[in-house]
């Protein structure tokens, strides 16, 4: 498989309406603008993601080749959306500590819990503020001259490589995000830049708007669902050369996974293989059974991994990156097991070209991802 995420070693929410507490252990990331009484309030999310995982991604699973990285948040509940909006993501100039505390905490002179970054501080105890001025090149910040602070992030172009990553939608989207973070990540692999994660706001012109009030909460890394968020890494690994296999091109036929053991750790790289043959094929003179004769697919197949239980799609078909492969045994493709939830139930779809139209295979494939250890 050519699509492998990873999860964030840390995320919290900044917000200016508590600008003293931490949100690392929330189970939300909230993104959003609202008013209380005269004052316009905004609240911004960090994730970051541990550094030596993305190197292993990079020189070890990927090894060669082009390669995109994207970060993906999901949505938990969005509220009061104005028609059209846009979300902007950078990557962070200052460190950042996670933190252990909850919006709701009572933060006190005498609390013990500043155990991270808020939208005064990025450090535990209160310390070390967000830089408010004096910016080095190419960095900024954004914040009223009454609520200082809020993060600091390298602009849109670091060095002439664009940094920034958007995405725009209406008040009836799903709200998920999938922002292309590749510029970035390749300068936190590098070590061009410092990898402090990625800071995701509205943009400039809903922030501490009193007109409006957008409440967008998206699940954290200690959500107790299936739906944190991931850095997800995209290549293209397929190879298509069938030899002298037949190639199918009806749709009235069978198409399965052969070897599908039903369930695997959570580490390594598994290859399916696919018997792809006509429902009733031409008879032959063979000593063999010719309904046990293997085709190959039509270059243009792809194949999709779904959660089983909520049929999200976990893996959603990609004309790109879910190429199915070819050798001179048959059609195969690549799942890396440790880019899955563990203890979750997954079911492969197949889509091909057939017949001149597009045909999508559902033999309800599933299996089990576990945890190793």
């Amino acid at each position: 498989m050519a699509v492998y995420k990873i999860y964030p070693d840390q995320d919290a929410f900044l917000a200016s309406e508590k600008p003293k507490n931490n949100t690392g252990f929330d189970e939300i990331l909230e993104i959003s603008s609202y008013p209380t009484s005269s004052v316009g309030q905004s609240s911004r999310a960090l994730v970051r993601f541990k550094t030596s995982e993305i190197t292993s991604v990079v020189n070890t699973t990927i090894a060669a080749g082009n390669w995109k990285s994207n970060l993906e948040l999901n949505i938990a509940s969005a509220l009061e959306n104005p028609t059209t909006q846009s979300v902007f993501c950078y990557p962070v100039y200052q460190s950042w500590d996670g933190g252990t505390g909850k919006y709701g905490d009572n933060i006190t002179s005498a609390s013990t819990d500043k155990t991270g970054c808020s939208w005064t501080f990025r450090q535990a105890e209160e310390t070390n503020a967000w830089l408010t001025g004096s910016f080095p090149t190419y960095v900024t910040a954004s914040f009223p001259t009454t609520l200082k602070g809020g993060g600091t992030w390298y602009t849109g172009s670091t060095g002439g490589i664009d940094l920034e990553a958007t995405q725009s939608y209406g008040y009836n989207a799903d709200f998920d995000l999938d922002l292309d973070v590749t510029n970035a990540v390749k300068l936190h692999y590098s070590g061009t830049i410092d990898n402090n994660g990625f800071i995701v706001k509205l943009q400039d012109g809903l922030e501490f708007a009193m007109s409006s009030s957008i409440r967008n909460r998206y699940f954290s890394s200690n959500t107790n669902t299936i739906y944190p968020p991931a850095l997800c890494f995209k290549w293209d690994d397929s190879s298509y050369d069938h030899g002298t296999l037949a190639v199918l091109s009806s749709s009235n036929a069978v198409i399965n996974i052969t070897n599908n053991k039903g369930e695997y750790t959570d580490e390594g790289k598994t290859r399916f293989r696919l018997l792809a043959r006509p429902t009733n094929p031409v008879r032959v003179f063979t000593t063999g059974s010719i309904y046990r004769t293997n085709h190959a697919l039509p270059s243009a197949s792809y194949y999709a991994i779904q959660d089983a239980y909520t049929e999200e799609l976990e893996i959603p078909f990609d004309n790109d990156y879910t190429k199915i492969s070819c050798d001179s045994t048959g059609p195969y493709f690549d799942i890396y097991m440790n880019g899955l939830q563990p203890e979750r139930y997954y079911k492969v779809i197949i889509k091909s070209n057939l017949d001149g139209t597009t045909s999508v295979i559902d033999n309800e494939n599933i299996f089990k991802v576990v945890r190793n250890g």
